[in-house]
C-alpha cells in the first residue's frame, strides 16, 4: 500500500512557522478556510471586506505544537482601529465583532 501525499500542505514539514486561518461562511451553510500569513494581514482582509461573513480565526504552530483561537482578540483590534479613526465597525465585520465581544465579556 502506497503512502497518502498531499500536494500542497499548508506547513511544510518541519517548518517552524505560525500560520493564521480564517473560517468564512462564505457560501450559505458551507464555509471556507483561508490561510494567512500574519495576524496583520488578517486584520488588515478583514476590513477590507475580503470575507463575506467570517466566523473565527485560528492560528497554529505545528513544530511548536499549539493552536488557539484568536477571534476575540482579533475583533478587539477591528474595534480598537475603527474606534482610532472615528469610523464605525465595517457592516461586513459587525457580525464578527458582535459574536466576539459577547465572548470577551463572558470570560473576562
Amino acid at each position: 500500500m502506497s503512502a497518502v501525499r498531499f500536494a500542497n500542505p499548508i506547513v511544510p514539514y518541519g517548518a517552524d512557522q505560525t500560520i493564521f486561518v480564517v473560517t468564512d461562511g462564505a457560501t450559505g451553510s458551507a464555509s471556507r478556510e483561508v490561510e494567512c500569513s500574519d495576524l496583520e494581514t488578517v486584520v488588515t482582509d478583514l476590513l477590507a471586506g475580503k470575507f463575506r461573513d467570517p466566523l473565527c480565526i485560528a492560528a497554529f504552530n505545528t513544530l511548536e505544537h499549539w493552536s488557539r483561537d484568536l477571534s476575540a482578540g482579533v475583533a478587539r483590534e477591528i474595534e480598537t482601529r475603527c474606534d482610532i479613526d472615528g469610523e464605525p465597525v465595517p457592516e461586513h465585520v459587525r457580525d464578527f465583532v458582535d459574536r466576539h465581544a459577547v465572548r470577551r465579556r463572558m470570560f473576562a
